[in-house]
């Protein structure tokens, strides 16, 4: 008897493996050196050739791995997106590291293997493999936010995160083995070649499936493990989950909803705008009277899973294209915004009050505009970034007859820039307040690089939205 093996091409999937190998190189490197610091440089050097790996490959709308992931465009922007997640989450977290030496190798390897897993989601055409990628990211972050082991906060976020993501995947597994059960495939394609005629146990599978994403994305009502991590874990940590995440949960949304469900947008395309209304309108509400500014940022990130749903639930090409341009500038300010509170935050207290934004424009001007440029943009005011995200994804539902979510997410944006505006108004109106004590924000420059970066893309992307707006269209148009 003749056992043939399938021929297994690995190249595809070289910008994952350069960052696996990083982060075991990380590992073993971790257990003998006695100088930590430069471990976070040489995850960056990884990171690097990982991108310079992903912007290489020219690759068409091929399969590879037994047909479980997809070497196309969309997966390679979303490669791209992740891997400047990453690249200036290791920034953000250089000085926290160095005052947690002994946690340096574990740190940034669990943050390599995450980002493993948020590419692997962008690729993945079969739902067993978004299963086994999501649990990746996840048990990496379930960790990482519980490194904060002196604050209590810290552990208990951690804990909070990990009992309400095993839930969440419980879901999206049982949804898994209904929509196996009525369909009889696994892949995304196949799925959708079968769904015709499925009736009741296809529908509660999608359903348990829309669970599962729902929590990974902060879509309301499955959004309430967000602002007690999001506070609780270290905010390096925070910065990278809260669009890391983001971007690997709406990659795999929007290939499932758009390759699988092709064939029923009548049925899902309500439900995906109704959800949008309620995340983006119950994020915003709760925001308003936050007096904990990355609790502020948590609801705000909840808000902008419903904007970017809507590019979803719109169902045509501006929406794919709108979703994917909108990760893209939402990475850049909201890593900007949580990088300014990391330089502001007092040491080992992991949170930064409004109070302490008091006065700041006086003794930090440079920082205080720093922070004001990435309040406008996430608020959406021209000509930065997120006004563009914006107009791109409630221009798709207009262009969808859904004008009416357009004007609801207009109207959620105005509300959101009472709290987004609040903090320049503190940071330049207000006097500082006596009992604060100044926080150092000198001899960080590795921490002020990353801000720049950040500020350079929220005003580039800005004023010239078309080139990555073409890039976004590149990678959706095969989705279409």
């Amino acid at each position: 008897m003749t056992i043939t093996l399938p021929s297994i091409s690995l190249l595809p999937y070289l910008p994952e493996i350069v960052l696996l190998i990083t982060a075991l190189l990380v590992l073993v490197i971790d257990t003998f050196a006695g100088e930590k610091r430069w471990l976070v440089w040489l995850a960056l050097l990884g990171t690097i050739v990982a991108g310079v790996t992903t912007w290489s490959l020219s690759l068409g709308p091929t399969l590879y791995l037994q047909d479980m992931l997809a070497a196309d465009p969309y997966a390679l922007f979303i490669d791209m997106v992740v891997l400047i997640i990453t690249a200036i989450s290791l920034l953000l977290a250089y000085d926290w590291l160095n005052s947690h030496a002994h946690q340096q190798g574990e740190y940034v390897a669990l943050l390599l293997f995450s980002a493993v897993g948020m590419m692997t989601m962008g690729a993945a055409t079969n739902v067993i493999t978004i299963f086994v990628a999501l649990e990746i990211l996840s048990l990496s972050l379930y960790v990482l936010t519980g490194f904060a082991r002196e604050r209590l906060t810290s552990g208990e976020a951690a804990l909070k995160y990990f009992l309400l993501g095993a839930f969440a995947s419980a879901f999206f597994l049982y949804g898994v083995a209904l929509l196996y059960g009525a369909t009889g495939h696994f892949d995304l394609v196949g799925i959708g070649k079968n769904m015709a005629g499925t009736g009741l146990m296809a529908a509660a599978g999608v359903a348990l499936l829309l669970v599962g994403f729902s929590f990974k994305v902060a879509l309301a009502p499955f959004h309430m493990w967000t602002p007690d991590v999001y506070q609780g874990a270290p905010t390096s940590v925070t910065a990278f989950m809260s669009v890391g995440a983001k971007a690997a949960g709406f990659a795999a949304f929007l290939r499932f909803f758009h390759v699988a469900l092709a064939g029923s947008y009548a049925t899902w395309g309500p439900a995906l705008a109704a959800l949008a209304v309620l995340t983006m309108t119950w994020g915003n509400l709760a925001a308003l009277n936050q007096e904990s500014v990355k609790r502020m940022l948590a609801y705000s990130s909840i808000a902008h899973a419903g904007y970017a749903l809507v590019g979803l639930a719109a169902g045509n090409a501006l929406g794919m294209s709108g979703l994917l341009f909108y990760l893209l500038a939402y990475a850049f300010m909201n890593l900007g915004a949580f990088g300014v509170i990391i330089m502001l935050e007092k040491k080992g207290s992991g949170d930064l009050s409004m109070s302490a934004l008091r006065g700041t424009a006086r003794e930090h001007p440079l920082l205080a505009a720093t922070m004001a440029v990435f309040m406008f943009s996430l608020a959406g005011v021209p000509p930065l970034a997120g006004f563009f995200g914006k107009f791109y994804v409630f221009g798709a539902a207009v262009k969808a007859n859904m004008t009416w979510l357009a004007i609801v997410g207009i109207i959620n944006s105005a509300i959101s820039a009472y709290y987004y505006l609040r903090v320049s108004v503190l940071m330049y109106m207000v006097e500082p307040d006596e009992n604060t004590t100044d926080v150092a924000t000198n001899n960080r420059p590795v921490l002020a690089f990353a801000l720049l970066v950040a500020l350079v893309f929220v005003i580039g992307i800005g004023l010239w939205p078309g080139i990555w707006m073409q890039m976004a269209q590149q990678a959706a148009a095969l989705l279409g």
